[in-house]
């Protein structure tokens, strides 16, 4: 429900602060006085934008906010998703929405203090109010819609889910298809190209950590000369001496100082343990020099194996240049290459299965679409009847309606069971649009031409009353309802406004009292002037003020005391209308 309104600066309307009830609000005033600029204002706040011309007067903008009470998620869960996916929900059951616009700049639209576009705030707007008026802000208006109303209605929602899964699941059968028929010869040159790219890194035999061994061996074999010199070097330094004897070997020394400290241990056996680590020491230079003496011994220039690394490191830096960085990446795209071949190759077979799928889900959505057309042709014959009923309600005995379903065949649609192939939406076959004819002899028409504005609301109000628990948009507005009718139908309008806003809130514009008996919030728009200026002034009436108002709008401004009671009687019988009922 709207919960408040705040405008600044929009026309005769300084500044004002709207706090809705959450059901019937009723606004009255003299002709003039800016009642209806209180629905325009609620009609820009959801359109985002205005003419400068609606701007006050010495003002630079104005400013439109609401805040609405988001209703339960079972009743407006395709709101919430809208404002999820757009990470706007800062708290789950309020939404805020602040419009700025501004003569000389762009206006500025905020939804729970995020900037968001026009056209997203008139999804939003969609979801949130209906205004039966002058306004273009009707969802009745949206021949689009009038399948999600007749669905509600019928109670088909869960059905026409379940065709909406079907539907998805063949567009992505039928988008394979059409990649997979695209061009033959092409898929033939890629298959071809595929098996050489395949062809060329298998036969390399290609190994992990290949290339640092090679490159490696390659390293040692091309200094082999230079490393046997130097290992033969270090082995004669630790076990033999030079060719001039000057200099004894390593272990030579290392072994006269262990003689020497054993013979200490035999005086001083607290020595033990260095003459044990000494002898360790020994033997692990003995065997050190042995190993540098094999590996000096095994080394060995070989120019014919320097020749095979060399080729084998140019093969792999050729692999890399063509199909990844590393070794990894060539053998991670022969995976790879190797999928998309087998996917190509067996594209005749996929293809085959993906048509009989098709075939299959396409039978399946044409029993599925056949069951949801019988059940919204019941039900069109049903709403018909209710929107007739509610039509003799408001003397509008005159006014035809009826709900057109139609559908379209087409060869490459779904099958239903009378034999015939059908075009087909995520919906189902069916357009549904709601057609009125408002006066005899007349052809039946959209609703968008129904020309009057009185007639159009009190259409409409008919058709929401026969839709009320289908329909999930939580706020209604109605503005100039009562033009042209009198005291009677007013008072059936009444009742009809009350019935509806026990499942919505609900605002109406009236100069009836028969209309205005039924609020169960008033509110009276006002003008006063303020120094030079006129200004348009918002009361909530309660109690005797709300008596008062009634009575002006029986007598005029001179009323007397028996307008007085006239308008107790009409509150009294309001009242005891709305009192709920013995079943």
């Amino acid at each position: 429900m709207l919960v408040e309104l705040r405008v600044k600066n929009l026309g005769i309307i300084e500044d004002m602060n709207w706090r809705l009830d959450d059901g019937l609000n009723i606004i009255t005033g003299e002709t003039g006085a800016g009642k209806s600029l209180v629905i325009d204002a609620v009609e820009l706040l959801l359109a985002g934008k205005a003419d400068e011309e609606v701007i006050r007067h010495g003002a630079d903008q104005a400013q439109i906010e609401g805040v609405f009470s988001l209703p339960p998620k079972e009743n407006l869960s395709s709101l919430r998703e809208l404002l999820a996916e757009k990470e706007l929900v800062a708290d789950e059951d309020t939404l805020v929405i602040d419009c700025q616009l501004r003569r000389k700049s762009p206006d500025i639209i905020r939804v729970n203090g995020h900037a968001v576009p026009k056209a997203f705030l008139r999804q939003i707007g969609s979801l949130l109010v209906d205004i039966h008026g002058q306004s273009d802000h009707l969802s009745l208006f949206d021949s689009k819609s009038h399948l999600d109303f007749l669905d509600a209605y019928a109670h088909t929602m869960e059905l026409r889910q379940d065709f909406n899964a079907k539907a998805k699941e063949l567009h992505k059968v039928e988008q394979e298809l059409k990649a997979l028929e695209k061009d033959e010869q092409e898929r033939a040159r890629r298959e071809e190209f595929l098996r050489f790219q395949l062809e060329e890194i298998s036969r390399a035999q290609l190994k992990e950590g290949e290339e640092q061994e090679l490159e490696r061996e390659r390293d040692i074999l091309a200094s082999a000369e230079k490393l046997k010199t130097i290992s033969y070097e270090a082995y004669r330094a630790l076990y033999e001496e030079d060719a001039s004897g000057q200099a004894a070997p390593a272990l030579d020394k290392l072994n006269e100082a262990a003689q020497a400290i054993k013979k200490l241990v035999e005086i001083d056996p607290s020595l033990k343990p260095q003459m044990d680590f000494l002898e360790e020491t020994i033997d692990g230079l003995t065997e050190t020099a042995r190993s540098v003496r094999a590996y000096s011994d095994g080394l060995e220039y070989d120019p014919n194996r320097l020749e095979e690394i060399e080729s084998r490191l140019e093969l792999i830096r050729g692999l890399k240049r063509k199909y990844g960085q590393t070794v990894s990446e060539v053998l991670a795209y022969l995976t790879k290459a190797q999928k998309e071949l087998d996917e190509v190759s067996n594209s005749a077979e996929r293809s085959a299965r993906l048509k009989e799928t098709s075939a299959s889900l396409k039978q399946a959505m044409g029993q599925m679409a056949a069951r949801l057309s019988a059940e919204r042709a019941k039900a069109a014959e049903k709403l018909m009847t209710e929107v007739k009923k509610e039509l003799n309600d408001l003397n509008m005995t005159q006014v035809e309606f009826q709900v057109s379903l139609s559908r379209e065949k087409d060869e490459d649609g779904i099958p239903l069971p009378d034999g015939q192939s059908y075009a087909f939406g995520n919906e189902g076959v069916d357009t549904v649009e709601f057609m009125a004819s408002t006066n005899p002899g007349e052809p039946l028409k959209p609703l968008a031409k129904i020309a009057s504005t009185g007639e159009l609301s009190r259409f409409t109000l008919a058709l929401k009353g026969a839709l009320s628990e289908a329909d999930h948009i939580p706020v209604l507005i109605f503005d100039e309802i009562d033009i042209g009718i009198g005291g009677r139908s007013g008072e059936i309008i009444g009742k009809k406004l009350s019935s509806l806003a026990r499942n919505h809130q609900v605002v109406c514009v009236t100069h009836l009292p028969q209309i205005a008996a039924f609020a169960d919030a008033h509110f009276s728009v006002h003008k006063e002037l303020a120094g030079a200026r006129t200004l348009s002034m918002l009361e909530s009436l309660e109690d005797e003020a709300r008596l008062k108002e009634l009575a002006i709008m029986l007598a005029g401004d001179h009323y007397t005391e028996t307008a007085l009671n006239n308008a107790r009687e009409l509150m009294h019988k309001a009242e005891s209308w709305k009192k709920p009922r013995p079943d």
